[in-house]
């Protein structure tokens, strides 16, 4: 005797990783720009922002024993388009059907009130935005951010989704791996988290930059705003300064400058003798230059071949600022370069290489090997 079983039949993780990889393939296709959420090891998210996206569905009764379901989905690659918008996030996921699913998932603005609340809090905690993009600020910050009903992570009420599926559960496989999806985008780039919540990051760091102003203002005693230097400037606004060359020379090592200097006198000596080649001057400033004593007499370097004229000449040197010596370690780095080898190098400050770092990261010139490690993106 039979018995009819109800159950649908069972698909293992190999096979729906292929179906998902397959159908995945056609999309790239006919849509070039699609983002499918990638999970590499075995935590879904590793960042502070990722992860405190997670904790704070879970720690709610409405989400705990539903947001779950959503986990292997994700692991498993089936999230294979999501897109973050100002209050919006759309994703495609594949299911047990032929097609993949559409997941509509609509986040309230942050309130006003609570945005203020944190402003206020956060006046003076952040040097730049790399440190807050970092997760790197004090705890009673963490907390604050994170709180139930009053911090930056929404609570379900303001929280609204949707899906095309057959599903009669309130919070589907789908919707549940969307949202464990969008932790993993987090992980990637923790400014979208404000542009999900249509919050104003750049509100955090300004309150912070304005009070920093202020107490060097009352520290030189003066009114006017031309008393900080130009490195202050640059530190306490998280920016890079074009140096002038003097200021220049004094961030690389003592060889280049060194290597520098004397070119700057052959220059110097070459430009004397070219405007009055009698003058004592110019005679006298060739004597005393290293270089100029090695170099053949006017009449010999005339009779010399055109190739050997061109090779005479002397290139005006230009000094690199700090910021441009990051760069090019890290642009030339083919497994990755960390900040403490950054610094070892270049001699640059630890707020310099993050603002570098961070904005040929924002470029798409770089991509990250790991947590503080990062490579040319090839």
């Amino acid at each position: 005797m039979g018995y009819w079983s109800g159950y649908p039949r069972y698909v293992s993780v190999a096979e729906k990783r292929a179906k998902a990889a397959r159908k995945l393939a056609q999309l790239k296709k006919k849509n070039p720009n699609i983002k499918p959420v990638v999970i590499t090891g075995r935590m879904i998210a590793k960042t502070w922002w990722g992860k405190s996206w997670n904790v704070n569905l879970e720690r709610y009764a409405d989400y705990s024993n539903r947001i779950g379901r959503g986990r292997s989905y994700v692991r498993n690659g089936m999230v294979l388009d999501l897109q973050i918008r100002p209050g919006k996030v759309t994703a495609l996921v594949q299911g047990t059907g032929s097609q993949p699913y559409s997941v509509t998932i609509t986040i309230g603005e942050i309130d006003k009130q609570t945005w203020k609340n944190i402003r206020e809090e956060c006046q003076g905690k952040f040097d730049s935005l790399a440190e807050l993009m970092e997760g790197k600020f004090p705890k009673a910050l963490q907390d604050l951010f994170i709180a139930k009903g009053q911090g930056l992570f929404p609570s379900p009420k303001e929280i609204r989704f949707s899906c095309s599926c057959p599903d009669w559960a309130s919070m589907c496989k789908h919707v549940a791996a969307t949202l464990y999806g969008i932790s993993a985008r987090l992980d990637e780039n923790p400014m979208l988290f404000f542009k999900l919540r249509k919050a104003n990051v750049n509100d955090l760091i300004s309150e912070a930059v304005a009070e920093k102003t202020e107490k060097l203002l009352k520290k030189a005693g003066k009114k006017s705003a031309r008393v900080i230097e130009d490195a202050d400037m640059g530190d306490m606004f998280g920016i890079e300064m074009d140096y002038p060359p003097d200021e220049a020379e004094k961030s690389v090592s003592r060889p280049v400058r060194k290597k520098a200097e004397q070119k700057r006198k052959v220059r110097k000596t070459k430009q004397a003798a070219k405007k009055n080649p009698k003058s004592s001057s110019a005679r006298s400033v060739k004597t005393k230059s290293p270089a100029a004593k090695k170099r053949p007499s006017a009449k010999s370097v005339k009779t010399k071949s055109p190739a050997a004229k061109k090779r005479q000449s002397v290139r005006p040197v230009r000094i690199k600022s700090p910021a441009e010596l990051v760069e090019g370690f890290v642009m030339r780095s083919r497994k990755g370069i960390d900040f403490v080898t950054l610094e070892k190098k270049t001699g640059a400050g630890t707020r310099i290489i993050y603002n570098t770092v961070y904005r040929l990261f924002r470029q798409g010139k770089i991509v990250r090997v790991e947590r503080g490690v990062y490579k040319k993106k090839t």
